[in-house]
């Protein structure tokens, strides 16, 4: 399976089920242990988070969350970097880090557009590189004309009374490296906010599942328990790297009076995430809604047995409550609640439409968005180390 995995002689998710036919063949294992395998709590678990996240896409929250955030953090390119690895790192702790960095890409995008123009220079001296939209777009940020060539052409012309080539090819060459730190940020704050969590990246899950499996009468480890451990290292990390992308791509500056030339352009960045965040409009009640479903499940998530205190799942027979419990009833409610506002006049009006209301999830957006083949890639990992434990590999 391992050279099938990193060969793609076979698909990923295909290879995965290999051991479905094979243990039963050759004795390893049956096919009654085989198979639930491939259906642990665990597995739930993850699916419930990538339903989330499609639930959280479907409804556009994420950017509404990272515009916001953006705002509060600055627009500085070093406190844009940070603000965008915060919002990364925070949907990962709860999302897979396949969504999270697949949510924010398209956001860092067109915000490196309104902050440098095209990446694509002139090759004229004098031309600006800007981007321009005239229709609004929801997935895209409004542009503006590049700080960094404005920048370079006033010193340049103050200087010398036009533009220096050489000049040209540094700013040119500094406006590379800062998009460069943009672009890696996203999937490093990704994969750093997964570790907070037991939902937010695979391996975590499958070490709890081995866990489970080894010792099955220990729930030491748990979504609280977890969190209290890895989220104060999450954040460390977290800083850490954002300081290592900002030093590295030049991010920060070590001028204390900014030009003149550089507040309007900030101030013009800051206007144009103001306008789009503007766009975005009040929060409708999907939105709303999706919010508190969100918070529900990492509240209920934490809550169920953090271990310094006593959990709501002692209320119920030890062990049958687990995470996977929690988290799928949570999202089964996005499955039937309504999308729009209700209107309780409409049990008294007999003459109402009888239209039916779209709910906030739909089992045919769910068959789109959700990536399957990682359900059966966690699968075929548990399988494999069921065998291996069986045939005393493990030791």
């Amino acid at each position: 399976m391992a050279m099938y995995w990193c060969t793609e002689a076979l698909p990923l998710a295909v290879t995965s089920l290999l051991p479905v036919v094979l243990f039963p063949f050759l004795g390893v294992l049956s096919s009654s242990k085989v198979c639930p395998q491939y259906f642990l709590d665990t597995n739930f678990l993850f699916l419930s988070g990538l339903i989330m996240a499609s639930a959280i896409e479907e409804w556009n929250l994420h950017r509404r969350i990272a515009l916001k955030i953006l705002l509060i953090t600055g627009v500085q390119p070093a406190r844009l970097i940070l603000g965008m690895m915060l919002t990364t790192a925070f949907l990962s702790m709860w999302l897979s880090n396949t969504a999270s960095t697949a949510m924010m890409l398209p956001i860092v995008n067109a915000l490196l557009l309104s902050l440098f123009g095209n990446k694509e220079a002139s090759k004229e001296p004098g031309q600006l590189s800007e981007v321009t939209s005239d229709e609004p777009n929801q997935n895209k940020i409004c542009s503006v004309s590049s700080e960094i060539q404005q920048l370079s052409l006033e010193e340049t012309t103050f200087l010398n009374g036009r533009p220096d080539a050489a000049n040209k090819k540094k700013e040119g060459e500094y406006q590379k490296r800062v998009w460069k730190g943009f672009l890696i940020a996203v999937p490093y704050a990704a994969s750093i906010g997964g570790t907070a969590t037991l939902t937010g990246t695979a391996p975590n899950l499958i070490l709890i599942g081995q866990l489970k499996s080894v010792f099955p009468g220990c729930d030491v480890v748990n979504f609280g328990s977890w969190f209290l451990f890895a989220c104060p290292l999450m954040l460390l990390f977290l800083i850490l790297g954002w300081l290592w992308i900002a030093l590295f791509h030049g991010c920060f500056t070590l001028r204390v009076r900014k030009k003149k030339v550089e507040e309007e352009a900030e101030s013009r960045v800051k206007l144009v995430i103001q306008e789009d965040y503007k766009r975005l409009g009040p929060m409708q009640f999907a939105e709303g809604a999706v919010a508190f479903f969100f918070f529900m499940f990492a509240a209920l998530l934490f809550t169920r047995d953090p271990k310094f205190v006593p959990g709501w799942s002692k209320f119920f027979e030890k062990g049958y409550v687990t995470d996977a419990t929690t988290a799928v009833t949570i999202v089964t409610m996005l499955f039937f609640f309504p999308s729009q506002k209700p209107s309780f006049k409409w049990w008294f009006d007999f003459k109402a439409p009888n239209n039916p209301i779209k709910p906030l999830m739909s089992w045919k957006r769910t068959q789109e968005t959700v990536p399957w083949n990682i359900i059966l890639l966690l699968g075929g990992g548990f399988a494999m180390a069921r065998g291996c434990e069986r045939r005393k590999l493990n030791l």
